[in-house]
């Protein structure tokens, strides 16, 4: 049985997603992969009984606004299996993330429609926690939920020589991506274990590598990954970053395949197994990209190039500027940033064919015995 240890508090160094409401904004792609997860939610609702409350947990919730909808029909479907319980919405993240943002997504101060003060006895809680410690008294959960979060690792393991994310490491280099994964993947459920009431459920979606290993912008055409970071080597290239920084703009995350989710919960020495967690049922899904769909539509390089960079920018502007020297002056820093992001955004105008963020999930239900 292996032993877990708290992880410091650097679990999200130099990792925010873009403030002041614009995730939710232009991440429209994360809401349908949320929208998709609904049945295996209603499901776990449906499986539960309720006592004299029913506490939902969103961890690694961002701005709120992508499952905004799935929780309004949740809400719904609590109050048609029990008029009147008082119904607890927890939301968490690390404590960098935009909770101003947060507070007025839930509380309909944006554009979008949001489920507050609709009905009676609920109530929305924000917790500045993020998934890798405990976010609530334990044996209190009726249910909880993730969504394209927990592959952003509780630390970097270490920078990769040659790309900017663990999909294009090897040898050493992606050893010590798979253990901080699967280290982290263990710490994860073992919070999770201990707030769960018996009985009660975890729907989480993950990114992850599918059976025929496609991951995130990896489904076909040009892989995205892949131009990252040619773009990032053609900086070093031409001297506008030094080889140190971009080394160091190295993503702190992981892609788990099925094999990896799996692990802990069927293995009967691990420590997830004998905390009374199981996997109920664990499958890949691909989400087209919403720009690219659009795109096949319209028919607009430059509308396309224009909506998909900004999707992309909110997850990952934060590791490649801080991967930036800080001898270097703000404004510099700045200007290789756009300079980055328009250059990318001129490769997907050029072929838009080519381009495309499908997004690649396992979508896992478990059980607390």
């Amino acid at each position: 049985m292996t032993k877990t240890t708290q992880p410091t508090s650097s679990q999200a160094d130099n990792v925010t997603m873009s403030g002041d409401g614009l995730y939710s904004l232009v991440t429209v792609g994360a809401k349908h992969v949320i929208d998709a997860a609904y049945p295996m939610v209603k499901a776990a609702l449906d499986s539960l009984n309720l006592d004299h409350n029913f506490t939902f947990l969103d961890t690694g919730c961002a701005d709120g606004g992508t499952s905004l909808a799935m929780v309004g029909k949740l809400i719904k479907a609590v109050r048609q299996k029990s008029a009147g319980l008082p119904i607890q919405i927890v939301y968490a993240d690390q404590p960098r993330n935009d909770y101003n943002a947060l507070v007025k997504t839930i509380h309909g101060l944006t554009p979008l429609d949001s489920y507050h003060g609709k009905h009676e006895n609920v109530f929305a809680l924000f917790s500045g926690t993020s998934f890798y410690q405990p976010i609530l008294p334990a044996g209190s959960l009726n249910l909880g939920f993730s969504a394209t979060a927990m592959h952003w690792l509780s630390r970097k393991p270490g920078n990769i020589s040659d790309h900017v994310h663990a999909v294009g490491a090897s040898g050493k280099e992606l050893a010590a991506f798979q253990e901080q994964g699967r280290r982290d993947w263990e710490t994860i459920l073992l919070n999770r274990s201990k707030e769960l009431k018996p009985g009660g459920k975890l729907v989480l979606v993950n990114f992850g590598k599918d059976e025929q290993g496609r991951y995130l912008g990896n489904t076909g055409g040009i892989n995205m990954f892949d131009t990252f970071n040619a773009i990032w080597q053609s900086f070093v290239n031409d001297k506008t970053i030094t080889q140190e920084e971009y080394v160091n703009m190295t993503l702190p995350q992981y892609y788990n395949t099925v094999e990896e989710f799996s692990a802990p919960l069927l293995d009967r020495n691990s420590a997830v197994f004998a905390s009374g967690l199981r996997l109920d049922s664990i499958e890949t899904r691909i989400v087209k990209c919403p720009f690219a769909e659009d795109y096949k539509e319209h028919g607009d390089a430059e509308k396309f190039s224009r909506e998909y960079i900004p999707t992309i920018r909110t997850w990952n502007e934060s590791t490649y500027f801080a991967g930036l020297s800080t001898e270097r002056p703000m404004q510099q820093r700045k200007a290789i940033i756009e300079n980055y992001y328009e250059t990318y955004k001129k490769m997907v105008a050029s072929k838009p064919k080519d381009h495309a963020m499908d997004y690649v999930h396992s979508y896992m239900t478990i059980s607390k015995i």
